[in-house]
């Protein structure tokens, strides 16, 4: 499989043959006003441009995953440049209303055995946060991605650590997880995805694993940077199992 970081929370995964698209924010730099009541009032999202060329991201895309809604994950640029026939995944009936809504024809809610042009997609839990600002953050996913001439890869999405990731973790033993660890924040409520502790308690439920950290720089409410989580994993000594990619950068496994 090759993954490419494209910006955020945006993936281009090449996996058992097939070109894959998650959670596409896909405008170009500073289209949306910022976040309100978080950090960098003054930065206007997304903070950087794509990094390769809108239609070379789109380009023989064979299905696109989306784990929830937000902006940040699935954006007006996102519903204008793909193809309305796209097959799309959604992690519920209520997102799918929404985004037949927008048009697109070919849309599917994930289950724990969905199964796409020979490729396992089990969906999973998710939590946005921890405590009140669930209220706010709402219902999210990640995905599990399986197919027996690839290794195992778990795409968490808009989590923070909990059971709900420990428990994909323990019942697949992904030997690839990307995680959204950027520990964006409001002004109050903490971190509504993984900060750098979360990222190790990861690391110590699959030690062995390839850990790829995104979702990180990319937003005005974003709360850990990339050299810091680096510098995290240096002094905790797993370096060598993270990798915190620049926009555009890909790994193959």
């Amino acid at each position: 499989m090759n993954i490419q970081q494209i910006r955020n929370a945006t993936l281009v995964l090449n996996y058992a043959g097939k070109k894959l698209l998650v959670d596409p924010f896909l405008a170009e730099k500073g289209a949306y006003p910022p976040f309100p009541n978080a950090a960098r009032q003054d930065q206007n999202n997304p903070l950087d441009s794509l990094p390769v060329p809108l239609n070379e991201i789109i380009a023989g895309l064979d299905a696109v995953i989306v784990t929830h809604l937000h902006l940040d994950h699935w954006d007006d640029a996102a519903k204008e440049a793909l193809p309305k026939d796209i097959k799309l995944f959604v992690q519920n009936e209520e997102d799918e209303k929404e985004v037949r809504n927008s048009g697109f024809q070919n849309v599917e809610v994930l289950q724990e055995d969905t199964v796409f042009e020979g490729i396992q997609l089990i969906k999973t839990k998710g939590e946005h946060g921890r405590g009140e600002i669930l209220n706010l953050t709402g219902v999210v996913s990640g995905v599990v991605f399986k197919h027996q001439d690839e290794k195992t890869l778990y795409v968490a999405g808009d989590t923070v650590w909990y059971d709900g990731v420990e428990e994909p973790i323990a019942a697949h033993k992904p030997e690839v997880i990307v995680v959204n660890a950027g520990a964006n924040q409001f002004l109050e409520g903490g971190s509504i995805v993984m900060d750098q502790e979360d990222v190790y308690e990861v690391h110590q439920a699959a030690p062995a694993a390839t850990i790829i950290s995104v979702h990180m720089e990319s937003a005005n409410h974003w709360g850990l940077s990339k050299e810091d989580l680096k510098s995290f994993a240096a002094e905790k000594g797993f370096s060598s199992q993270l990798f915190v990619p620049a926009d555009g950068e890909s790994y193959t496994f």
